[in-house]
């Protein structure tokens, strides 16, 4: 199991890492695949209600020490993916949330309440679509498997304050080992190697059960051993370079051989990498690189050197295109956006692309007639949604951003995105308590729980209220105060 390098020193360095992911210990999800009985009491420790507040606040703290892609391109593709194996689960009743860090190093974890998250190293390494599914399907595995309840069960046998301390040590050991195996040595009365030796059965078990959901979901397993392939060499070039999720799931030579073992066993299969992922794959190369000339050079050199054909072509084209607005050198830009829509204009991806690149340059007419083909197109395509709305709110068309939005909640739930637009769109009507309302959860999603607080208190004395809104602020109030309560106890 992989507790992901989300800034985890700053973490760690605060212990809170500790106190963040023990109560997760104690929670149990639904168990997707049938497993002999584990003894599993530990479902009955806290309530579902508990564990989706604790969920809430660990992805608080994820927003607080890194730095998700809150694109929303990236985001709904990441869904789509982790979604679509998730549905390949025998009796999924867990609710799940991807999500990609903005992170090189390759790595992945997951967390309480099925939050998964997925650093940008591993698509922008990955040999395919199916071993980035690999990866997604190893975490859903942990999660469906109750790994992090089978755990505390197996701890359960000690103290409470010695199992706290256990668990602690082995999550810091996934990110410096010297110093979690410190911690390990020193608390008294632990059978450790039992504990490591169990934390290595959970990763057999989620390579196990990753492959089957992999097979099932219409991926190529085979990927997963060669992707594991690829890690092994890296890490010896340079210990500095290991890949993080060499370091936080031990790729022995034995469980590589294991891995192509099963793969080999299912059938062999043609699998071709989607269209989402090779467009999410050429906008990270862009986003990702530390300067925008450094992955343009990158991708032209890649553009000369192609030779799988005009689909290939136009995902570096759509890459060097980002890149290139990136490095405001719209002209180019342009160039490459020609070649994108030419080929299909009513890709949302490249109207989304040639809408900006016309809103970087000014033309803001052209960029709203863009993104009204886009949105006739594609009405409950999320980007397109949020995309339109800026759009719209950069040309002070309050009312109109306020229709696009009130159309993205029939289709999607609130997130920061929508909630910072709908806060500027209610701020331009002149709505100052809707404003307010709206500023508290958004400080609420960013993890600023205090913040979220004052504001509504701040509410209550500045403003004339009428009674739907004063009880609207009061039982958000009641909510966020308990909510509070809970972080303190927990120490975050």
């Amino acid at each position: 199991m992989c507790f992901s390098n989300i800034n985890c020193k700053k973490i760690i360095g605060k212990l809170i890492i500790l106190y963040l992911f023990l109560p997760s210990i104690l929670f149990a999800g639904d168990e997707n695949i049938i497993l002999p009985d584990m003894g599993d009491s530990s479902s009955n420790v806290f309530s579902q209600k508990y564990e989706k507040r604790l969920s809430q606040m660990f992805m608080k703290q994820i927003r607080r020490f890194s730095v998700i892609f809150d694109d929303p391109e990236i985001e709904s593709y990441i869904q789509s993916l982790g979604s679509n194996l998730v549905s390949n689960s025998e009796n999924a009743k867990q609710s799940f949330k991807f999500m990609v860090i903005n992170d090189s190093s390759i790595n992945a974890f997951a967390g309480p309440g099925g939050i998964i998250g997925i650093n940008s190293g591993v698509i922008l390494h990955s040999t395919d679509e199916s071993a980035l599914a690999g990866v997604v399907a190893h975490e859903i595995a942990h999660v469906t498997q109750k790994h992090l309840a089978r755990a505390f069960e197996e701890a359960k046998k000690y103290s409470l304050p010695t199992a706290a301390a256990m668990i602690g040590a082995l999550i810091m050991a996934t990110q410096n080992p010297s110093a979690g195996q410190a911690m390990l040595s020193g608390i008294s009365g632990l059978n450790t190697q039992n504990q490591i030796n169990f934390t290595r059965d959970n990763e057999e078990e989620a390579d196990r059960i990753g492959l089957k959901l992999l097979e099932k979901s219409g991926y190529n397993p085979r990927s997963v051993p060669v992707f594991f392939e690829k890690l092994q060499k890296i890490s010896k070039f340079t210990q500095t370079d290991t890949p993080e999720y060499f370091r936080t799931h031990p790729l022995t030579t034995s469980r590589i051989a294991d891995a192509r073992s099963r793969a080999e066993s299912y059938p062999k299969k043609l699998f071709s990498n989607s269209h989402g992922y090779e467009l999410v794959r050429h906008k990270l190369i862009a986003m990702t690189m530390k300067k925008p000339k450094d992955a343009i050079l990158f991708l032209r050199n890649k553009l000369e050197e192609n030779k799988s054909g005009l689909k290939s072509e136009l995902y570096i084209r759509y890459g060097l295109a980002y890149a290139y607005l990136l490095d405001n050198a719209f002209s180019h830009a342009n160039q490459q956006v020609k070649h994108l829509l030419k080929n299909d204009d009513s890709d949302p991806a490249f109207l989304l692309l040639a809408a900006r690149l016309s809103s970087a340059q000014s033309n803001y007419e052209s960029a709203l007639d863009i993104y009204a083909k886009a949105y006739g197109l594609y009405p409950e395509h999320k980007p397109i949604l949020v995309a339109y709305t800026r759009a719209l709110i950069d040309v002070e068309k309050a009312k109109e951003a306020r229709e696009i939005i009130k159309h993205y909640e029939r289709y999607h739930p609130h997130d920061l995105n929508s909630y910072s637009l709908l806060g500027q769109v209610e701020a331009m009507l002149g709505n100052e308590i809707e404003t307010a309302i709206i500023h508290s959860e958004y400080y609420y999603l960013s993890g600023e729980t205090r913040l979220a607080i004052e504001k509504l208190k701040f509410i209550k004395q500045r403003y004339k209220m009428d009674y739907y809104q004063e009880q609207r602020v009061m039982a958000r109030l009641s909510e966020l105060e308990y909510e509070f309560e809970l972080e303190k106890d927990i120490k975050l």
